[in-house]
C-alpha cells in the first residue's frame, strides 16, 4: 500500500478524542502493513490502527500546552515551521551522502569512532549490530576534525562549517522547545532543562546515520532486518530530521510498533532518559527502533542534547508537589559510564529507580 507522509500528516481531522483536545494534532490511521505487532503476537489486525502523532507548529501562539501532552503521552512528537534554514538542511544532507559514497577504504580513515568518527554496522562495545554506517561527532566543532582532512582536504573546513551552521539552528530550536515546556510545567525558572544545553561544558553529540538499501532486508520469516536496534536515548532531548526514506519505528505503550512516515522537511523530537527523571516520570522517553529499507538509501541526522558530566540528574524539586522521588540521584557522568555497558534494547534507567520498600 502506497503511503503519502503529507495525506497522513496534514489532513486535519473531521473528529479529535475528547482527550486529544489540541488543534496541531491531526488525524493519522496507520493501515495494519505499518504496524509491527510485538512478539508473541496475538493478534491479527483486520482493521486501521489509529494513532494520533502530536504535529508542533513552532510558528504558532504558546503551544507549550501541546508540547507537554505529547511529551506525557509519547515522548515523541513533529515539528514544523522550526526555523532551520532549509539550505543548511540541503547542504549538510549533500555532504554526507557525499561521505557516504566513498570506497570504504577511504571511509575508514575517519575510523573507528573513539569515540568520535566513522563506524559501520557495530553499535557501541556490547555486541549491537545495525544495518548502518554512522558519523559520531563532537558538537564542539573545534576539535575532531582533524581525522576528515585526509578524506575531504579543503573541502574538510566546509563541511566543518556546515555542521556548525546546522548545530546553531538546531541547538536553538531545541533550547526553545525545553523553555516552552518549563512554562508548561509551570517551572519558575524557565531555562531549567535549556541551560543545560547552553552550558559550555555540555556534553552534546551529533550523529549522522546512514542505512544504504538492503535488497534482502526481509528476512525468511518476514521480520524486517534492523538498521538500529530498539533503544532510548539517555541524553535530555533528540533532533532528528531524516531524508523521505521510511525506516523509524516507535513503540507504543501496549508493546506494538508503529511505523513514522517520513517527512524530509520536518523534525522529530525525542524525550531523553534524562529529561524523564528531570520530570520524575511525567515525560516518558520513547522507545524508538530503525528498520532497514529494501531499495533506497536512509540518512538521518540526529542532535542528542546532553548535560555536562557533572551535572547532577534527579526530580526538579518544583515538580514534586509532596511526591515520592522515582529516581536517585546521579550525574551524567555515572549515567554515561552505566549505558556504556549495556545492550541498546535494556532499560538503562532501571539501575536508577528507586525501589519501592515491601
Amino acid at each position: 500500500m502506497s503511503i503519502n507522509s503529507q495525506t497522513l500528516f496534514d489532513t486535519p481531522t473531521t473528529a479529535t478524542p475528547p482527550h486529544l483536545h489540541n488543534p496541531y494534532l491531526p488525524f493519522i490511521t496507520i493501515p495494519p502493513s505499518m504496524v509491527a505487532l510485538s512478539k508473541p503476537a496475538l493478534q491479527h489486525l483486520s482493521k486501521p490502527t489509529t494513532f494520533y502523532v502530536p504535529l508542533i507548529d513552532l510558528s504558532k501562539r504558546d503551544p507549550k500546552t501541546q508540547l507537554v501532552k505529547a511529551c506525557e503521552e509519547f515522548g515523541f512528537f513533529k515539528v514544523i515551521n522550526h526555523g532551520v534554514p532549509v539550505e543548511i538542511i540541503s547542504e549538510l544532507e549533500s555532504q554526507a551522502f557525499k561521505f557516504f559514497s566513498l570506497p570504504l577504504p577511504d571511509k575508514e580513515k575517519a575510523g573507528p569512532p573513539d569515540p568520535f568518527g566513522y563506524g559501520s554496522k557495530k553499535i557501541g562495545p556490547n555486541g549491537d549490530v545495525g544495518w548502518v554506517e554512522y558519523l559520531l561527532l563532537t558538537t564542539n566543532t573545534e576539535s575532531g576534525y582533524q581525522k576528515f582532512k585526509s578524506i575531504f582536504g579543503e573541502a574538510a573546513e566546509r563541511f566543518r562549517c556546515v555542521v556548525n551552521e546546522y548545530l546553531i539552528a538546531v541547538k536553538k530550536m531545541a533550547c526553545e522547545i525545553l523553555e516552552m515546556l518549563a512554562d508548561g510545567l509551570k517551572i519558575q525558572q524557565r531555562n531549567a532543562f535549556s541551560k543545560l544545553l547552553m552550558d559550555e561544558e555540555s556534553d552534546s553529540v551529533f550523529r549522522v546515520n546512514h542505512y544504504p538499501p538492503c535488497p534482502e532486508s526481509q528476512e525468511s520469516n518476514g521480520r524486517s532486518l534492523i538498521g538500529f536496534g530498539e533503544h532510548t536515548d539517555p541524553q535530555i532531548i533528540s533532533v532528528l530530521r531524516s531524508n523521505n526514506t521510511s525506516g523509524l519505528q516507535i513503540s507504543l505503550e501496549d508493546g506494538n510498533w508503529i511505523s513514522i512516515p517520513p517527512d524530509q522537511t520536518s523534525f522529530f523530537i525525542n524525550v531523553g532518559d534524562s529529561l524523564q527523571v528531570m520530570t520524575n516520570g511525567r515525560f516518558k522517553s520513547v522507545r524508538h527502533r530503525v528498520v532497514a529499507n529494501s531499495s533506497k538509501s536512509r540518512l538521518s541526522m540526529i542532535y542528542f542534547g546532553g548535560p555536562p558530566l557533572t551535572e547532577k540528574i534527579a526530580p526538579l524539586a518544583s515538580l514534586m508537589k509532596g511526591e515520592d522521588s522515582l529516581y536517585r540521584e546521579f550525574t551524567w557522568f555515572e549515567y554515561k559510564k552505566s549505558f556504556y555497558k549495556s545492550r541498546l534494547a535494556d532499560n538503562r534507567l532501571g539501575l536508577f529507580e528507586k525501589i519501592a520498600a515491601s
